[in-house]
């Protein structure tokens, strides 16, 4: 059963777009369907994490948003602090989805119950993960990929019934 969703920022969580403005601020767009989705597996009982290769104040802003538990930025190796966080939780691999959409997200995703990467991913990627998903990245990709882990365990009922 899946207890942690890890999620990919750039190109999952976002499109994957990089935007500066002239005095040099970083900008990203969450989708707020995406947010949801999160909220609710979390007032559901179960955990999220972020494990991105990138650092940035706003990834930091929107993960405690959400209540997210985890968050590691600026990772080299994402597989590294997966295993702290299993350790941490007292999970295996295979209580594990996760969700990457490049290069750099290949090691975790190889080892996960349960693979996703955005439509948009790279084609590496989409040939290796377990689903690739209807949507792209930052457009509704993490909505649909617990919508989909919540409808295979039989919770979608109770993910609906939060928010009546």
């Amino acid at each position: 059963m899946i207890r942690l969703l890890v999620f990919d920022v750039d190109g999952c969580l976002t499109n994957g777009a990089i935007t500066y403005s002239n005095d040099g601020n970083e900008h990203k767009s969450f989708n707020v369907k995406d947010g949801l989705a999160i909220v609710s597996w979390i007032k559901l009982g179960y955990k999220c994490a972020i494990i991105t290769g990138r650092s940035s104040k706003i990834v930091e802003k929107r993960a405690k948003e959400l209540g997210i538990s985890y968050l590691y930025q600026g990772v080299k190796n994402k597989i590294e602090k997966l295993d702290e966080i299993l350790k941490n939780e007292k999970l295996t691999y295979e209580n594990v989805a996760a969700i990457g959409d490049d290069l750099n997200d290949y090691g975790m995703l190889k080892n996960v119950a349960w693979s996703f990467t955005p439509n948009d991913a790279n084609y590496f990627i989409k040939e290796r993960v377990d689903t690739i998903l209807n949507t792209n990245g930052g457009d509704g990709a993490i909505r649909e990929m617990i919508e989909k882990i919540l409808q295979k365990e039989g919770k979608m009922e109770e993910f609906i019934k939060l928010w009546l």
